[in-house]
């Protein structure tokens, strides 16, 4: 008898240290970020070790990837990710459109982030000053994967350039088109990124070259009138990147934090909260964080529509939407 007892209070006390186990195990998250040379991956990697520091069992780890539109597709998989991305890219998603035809992905809007500035750059020894001037120029678009290319692909086509006719075009990084225009193997780049861009710091700051950033803030009401107001006309300062000579007239697009739709209300809340309760020390980590702002959170800025954790999140701290 005092066997049997003691066989069953053995089993009792190992169901009840599983459950402990399985209640308590780490939950690992990856986010998907960009190349390093851009701005989502240190934010990314600050957003990591802000996470794992503050979210009780949660591991979060940053990962290097193409961008917008490799991120869309990790998390659209459904697998523990969260995204950086562009609302372009985002929106073609959502609605199964350009890159995403027939490949609806279900995913929500955690946060919107900061404005991704359009960098259309060269250097003065190419001669070329406007977007006109790229006709028949050697140009990066973007990597494959990435909302710098289909943001890119809209701008040349709403400057009056062909993009498969009129240029000579690879599909370069942020990082390796710098290396391109240093080793003269292109004349340009497009880059979609936050201020500053490390790699275009690199190029600014590169001996015997001039930075030049070409204007094309123009084109934004064309771009609009085909995609949907999601465009705006925005500019990169002049003290943003050594050598430039005036401010520059810009398009931009807002950045969002993604996640697929089957995440849990309470950890998409509590992601949500603890960027918001913890942006100084993620501002710490790249400036960019410090336009994360509650007045930003807006349906039509998301343009993809919130999950319901970060929506709690800002009905709880009085944010009004449309």
């Amino acid at each position: 008898m005092q066997s049997t007892i003691s066989k069953k209070l053995s089993c009792l006390l190992l169901s009840v240290l599983g459950l402990f186990a399985i209640c308590t195990q780490a939950q690992n998250i990856s986010i998907a970020t960009g190349g390093t040379g851009g701005v989502y991956y240190p934010m990314g990697g600050g957003l990591a070790a802000v996470l794992s520091k503050y979210v009780p069992n949660m591991q979060a780890t940053a990962e290097v990837t193409g961008g917008t539109v490799d991120n869309i597709n990790l998390v659209g998989s459904g697998k523990p990710y969260l995204g950086f991305g562009m609302t372009d890219a985002a929106q073609d998603a959502y609605t199964a459109k350009e890159k995403f035809v027939n490949k609806k992905q279900d995913i929500r809007a955690l946060l919107v982030l900061y404005p991704n500035r359009m960098h259309v750059a060269t250097v003065e020894s190419t001669g070329i000053k406007t977007m006109a001037d790229l006709k028949g120029k050697h140009i990066s678009t973007g990597s494959p994967g990435s909302a710098t290319e289909v943001m890119a692909f809209r701008l040349l086509e709403a400057a009056g350039l062909d993009k498969d006719k009129d240029v000579k075009r690879e599909r370069l990084g942020v990082a390796e088109s710098v290396n391109a225009i240093k080793d003269r193997k292109i004349d340009a780049f497009f880059w979609v990124g936050g201020l500053p861009t490390a790699a275009v710091t690199d190029l600014a700051n590169s001996p015997s070259m001039k930075i030049k950033m070409i204007d094309h803030d123009a084109n934004v009401v064309a771009m609009n009138n085909k995609f949907g107001a999601i465009y705006f006309k925005d500019t990169i300062p002049k003290t943003t990147y050594s050598g430039m000579q005036t401010d520059n007239q810009i398009a931009s697009v807002a950045n969002i934090l993604f996640v697929h739709s089957s995440m849990s209300e309470n950890d998409a809340y509590t992601i949500v909260k603890t960027v918001f309760d913890k942006l100084p020390e993620l501002i710490t980590v790249h400036a960019e964080y410090k336009n994360i702002k509650l007045s930003e959170q807006k349906s039509s800025a998301a343009v993809i529509p919130f999950h319901p954790g970060a929506l709690k999140y800002f009905k709880e701290k009085g944010v009004k939407f449309n």
